[in-house]
């Protein structure tokens, strides 16, 4: 997914009490969990963009498709979310796309938009890697459709939580994706990093720092979602 560059915006402090908090509620969620987890009545949806005929941007100096590395984030995320008592729904879970009829986008897109429909989430999740011209642009960002106030407050808590963690300082941005307008269900699009700047391009590619920043974004869903107010409530 390309991407527009916007103002900086200084990480707030309650962003560190949040991502640590989290990782507290967590654990480890790198590795598989030692016994069934108790659900706790909440349901996500996960969304690795693109797919199959659509790889997406691609890496600058290793030429890996962002639909490779959106979908080893997905994965790991979905690992985060299972442990910790969610039920996970994934749009899809292998490199294809979910294109059915002469439209191509559309319809994978339609496809998409089914799913969550059925799921009727907590929260959507839509994982992206970003690209653009000048290479020295870095950092996590997060979207949400900029008429949702709710969606607008997620995005807004998760993506200090990305700040803290991964070490950007970017803004939650309003955006016109269709993904985060195609439902009524609470939405954001994730952009990990980018995959045209150098330094950020060789952590992407690995299974290592995909985890790392799954486990971030499960932070902040746990930020966000976690039923107790005194945590949820920090206002940023």
């Amino acid at each position: 997914m390309k991407f527009v560059v916007c103002g900086k915006r200084a990480v707030i402090a309650a962003a560190l009490f949040i991502f640590v908090a989290a990782g507290i509620i967590a654990g480890a969620c790198a590795s598989a969990a030692a016994y069934a987890p108790e659900p706790n009545g909440m349901t996500i949806v996960i969304d690795p963009g693109h797919g199959g005929a659509d790889g997406g941007v691609v890496g600058t100096d290793t030429g890996k498709k962002e639909a490779d590395v959106n979908l080893g984030v997905s994965l790991s995320l979905r690992s985060c979310l299972r442990d910790a008592g969610y039920e996970v729904i994934m749009t899809r879970e292998t490199d294809k796309d979910l294109a059915s009829g002469d439209n191509f986008k559309q319809s994978d897109m339609n496809a998409r938009r089914e799913i969550i429909e059925k799921a009727a989430p907590d929260l959507v999740v839509s994982v992206h890697q970003n690209s653009y011209p000048l290479r020295s642009v870095s950092g996590a960002q997060v979207f949400y459709a900029a008429g949702s106030e709710v969606s607008a407050g997620y995005a807004e808590r998760m993506q200090n939580v990305l700040n803290a963690s991964l070490g950007g300082d970017r803004a939650a941005k309003g955006a016109d994706y269709y993904i985060l307008e195609c439902t009524e269900y609470p939405s954001v699009l994730v952009e990990c990093g980018f995959m045209s700047n150098a330094r950020e391009e060789a952590l992407l590619v690995t299974p290592e720092y995909q985890r790392k920043v799954a486990y971030a974004i499960y932070s902040g869903i746990v930020g966000v979602l976690a039923p107790d107010p005194a945590f949820v409530g920090i206002d940023g």
